[in-house]
């Protein structure tokens, strides 16, 4: 990082994807609110994430980061975070047995309020008005009060992430967490689907393990990692004037940190060299992601890692790779070969969700499970013949029974995607989608394992 770097220093720099805000004495009293407000996350916490990003990069654990595509306030309730949190954990339960690495969890959550928008104006009919950009910044209905930027929402959001994060250290840390509970995990829709015999059938198995270890002296009392998880908090940094308004100097190492979230990422449409959110990315000392599209150049890529990462540190940079099924055999290895041959220590994660986006024939927007399923089969076939370690996956997904993506176990249809579409921006994968594709990468670690025993041997 250069000595120029400061929280403000962003400013200084073009932006895209930032709303104007009309009234300036309102944003600055929203801003100087949140600047007074406590960390969401500590700096220790954040290290702590950076070591464990640290053992995926060297290939001895996995990253499973998922939740909502965009927060809501109006579905802002103890159930519906329970919910993400539960169905997360069984994923992690899977991958973990299935896979035979330790699975690092990283939520979608707490502070997914914004969203990128590919246009500025949304038009209907001859009315045109601000497009819907996350709670963080407007409102989903299309009304001119709505959809006018709000910065008295940034207030609403730290309000709404802080007790989120109450809940959910609650939830790791105060025995909901248990291996033990394995068995009531389960949500009753998934309980009823393919996957729930299927997750069923783990579930008696790793009770078997637990009864084992039991009988040589493990048990919750006697070793924490059974009762406890660790769960961290991630993500898109994209508007930037709360970012800096949670930006702090760390009391123990005096460095900044972004204390919004444990992880924070660069989205596809905001990661330009020289623009606003790679300069304040750059300066704090969070893990950081970075988005890579189709459009991903590999020579402009090695300098955003050189920017990002500078001192080639293990854990710090996460490259969340997400091309859509039908661009992923031709412009993943190029990117993937570029940054191995050039020696830097990255964690390299699927986001099969972002470019296999369509619109159905019934004219609401989905993700087709095949294609989702199809695009994490090709990361994997291309770090294997790269020689790199496909270290994680980035979804959004939902621990409730929604119809938004087509396909799977379930075989939702275009017909079912009116019967419970209840997203606010992208369709996200439901509880047994969700399973569906853990099952399938950890089969896909498995057979890494198996190859490198192999090879080994």
């Amino acid at each position: 990082m250069g000595d120029t770097w400061t929280p403000q220093s962003w400013r200084a720099k073009p932006i895209r994807q930032v709303p104007h805000y009309a009234d300036e004495g309102a944003l600055n009293s929203a801003l100087g609110t949140i600047k007074g407000y406590p960390p969401l996350v500590f700096a220790g916490e954040a290290r702590r994430l950076k070591e464990r990003l640290a053992q995926v990069a060297q290939g001895k654990a996995f990253l499973l980061q998922g939740g909502d595509c965009a927060e809501s306030f109006a579905e802002f309730h103890a159930d519906n975070i329970r919910d993400t949190f539960r169905v997360l954990l069984q994923m992690a339960v899977v991958l973990t047995y299935g896979g035979g690495l330790p699975v690092v969890k990283v939520g979608r959550i707490a502070g997914q309020f914004a969203k990128p928008r590919s246009s500025d104006m949304e038009t209907v009919g001859d009315v045109a008005l601000p497009s819907y950009r996350g709670d963080i910044i407007n409102g989903a209905d299309f009304t001119a009060d709505d959809r006018n930027p709000d910065p008295a929402r940034m207030v609403t959001a730290y309000t709404q992430a802080s007790a989120t994060l109450n809940l959910l250290r609650a939830f790791a840390q105060g025995g909901y967490a248990d291996l033990h509970q394995v068995h009531r995990w389960n949500l009753d829709f998934v309980n009823e689907s393919p996957q729930g015999d299927k997750y069923k059938a783990l579930a008696d198995s790793l009770s078997e393990t637990l009864k084992f270890m039991a009988a040589c002296g493990l048990t919750s009392e006697t070793t924490p990692q059974i009762r406890e998880t660790e769960f961290f908090t991630s993500h898109e940094a994209l508007l930037l004037p709360f970012e800096e308004a949670m930006t702090r100097v760390d009391s123990t190492s005096g460095d900044w940190y972004d204390v919004s979230a444990h992880l924070l990422w660069i989205g596809d449409r905001t990661r330009d060299l020289d623009e606003a959110h790679v300069e304040f990315l750059r300066g704090v000392e969070n893990p950081l992601g970075l988005k890579c599209g189709p459009s991903t150049d590999p020579d402009t890529l090695l300098k955003l890692i050189d920017m990002l990462n500078p001192e080639n540190d293990p854990g710090r940079l996460t490259l969340i790779c997400r091309m859509g099924a039908e661009h992923a055999a031709q412009h993943l290895p190029p990117i993937v070969r570029a940054v191995e041959a050039a020696g830097k220590s990255v964690v390299w994660s699927c986001d099969p969700m972002h470019g296999n986006t369509v619109k159905a024939a019934s004219g609401y927007k989905t993700r087709p499970f095949d294609l989702i399923r199809r695009e994490v089969q090709t990361f994997f076939e291309v770090a294997r013949a790269e020689g790199a370690h496909p270290g994680g996956i980035h979804l959004e997904m939902t621990g409730k029974d929604v119809t938004e993506c087509t396909g799977g176990a379930q075989a939702i249809s275009d017909d079912n995607l009116g019967d419970r579409y209840h997203t606010h921006c992208d369709p996200r994968l439901n509880a047994s989608q969700a399973l569906e594709l853990a099952f399938m990468v950890a089969e896909e670690l498995k057979a890494e394992r198996d190859s490198q025993s192999s090879a080994a041997a």
